[in-house]
């Protein structure tokens, strides 16, 4: 997804986007998703030092095969915002590693949290084809899908992630959001009020966020307010709700907020 699109969702304060779903955009997810760990890899946080950094390349490239050398290497360079060199790490390491389908999974991930959307399609696509995609993957793909404007192919996906036992709450999140990316927020709606009211819904904010979005672009401004006022302070959601009027006021609004399809 373009910066400057990510930037307009992600100043309202409400969206969860892709991350890569249930994986997400995702990012910004999800596209969407509320999943973002690739589930067993053991990935570990980077604490942004350079000389970590330095120190954790220096033994990765002693043994460029080590998947935990490499992503304790590439958790520091995305520390330092170094995202091209984190891709490229992650790369060599699928490519090292061709067994490593939760790796493969992860790197699928990232591509997509990164705006690499097409690339992420592709990896997590190739894990499919061999048969070695678990529910997570398959939501990871649909956030791949979405940031491309292929929604009905993203659903198609949350449905498969939905049938192989995914946790309902985060994919329902993806459906909404996906729902919402093409347009039809009455669909988008009635999908994140169906995740809301799940045993597990009223403690996950975030849907109930997305949830507020897609109610304040259908103009309902007051109930927006009730539903954001449950998990942030007063003055966060004035803020949103003055940039979402602002946003409606313009022609155009979908435009700059849907994926342009590629």
């Amino acid at each position: 997804m373009p910066l400057n699109r990510q930037r307009r969702l992600a100043g309202l304060g409400l969206l969860v986007l892709v991350a890569v779903g249930a994986a997400g955009c995702q990012s910004t997810s999800s596209s969407t998703g509320l999943d973002a760990s690739s589930g067993a890899i053991g990935e570990s946080a980077g604490d942004g030092s350079i000389k970590n950094t330095a120190e954790a390349g220096q033994q990765w490239r002693a043994d460029p095969g080590n998947v935990q050398l490499g992503m304790a290497y590439a958790a520091n360079l995305q520390a330092l915002d170094q995202i091209d060199d984190q891709l490229k790490v992650l790369d060599e390491l699928v490519r090292r590693n061709p067994e490593d389908a939760k790796l493969a999974a992860y790197y699928g991930k990232q591509l997509t949290h990164h705006g690499r959307a097409a690339d992420g399609e592709r990896t997590l696509r190739r894990l499919v084809e061999a048969g070695k995609a678990d529910w997570r993957v398959h939501s990871a793909l649909g956030s791949a899908l979405d940031q491309q404007g292929k929604f009905t192919e993203a659903r198609q996906q949350y449905d498969v992630a939905l049938q192989a036992g995914a946790r309902k709450l985060s994919v329902l999140n993806n459906i909404g959001m996906s729902y919402m990316l093409e347009g039809d927020l009455k669909a988008a709606e009635a999908t994140l009020r169906d995740a809301s009211s799940l045993p597990d819904g009223d403690s996950e904010p975030r849907v109930r966020q997305n949830l507020a979005l897609v109610v304040g672009l259908q103009g309902r401004f007051e109930e927006a307010r009730d539903i954001a006022s449950r998990d942030l302070p007063p003055e966060t959601v004035e803020a949103n709700l003055v940039y979402l009027r602002t946003m409606l006021s313009q022609p155009n609004t979908w435009q700059k907020l849907k994926p342009t399809a590629s």
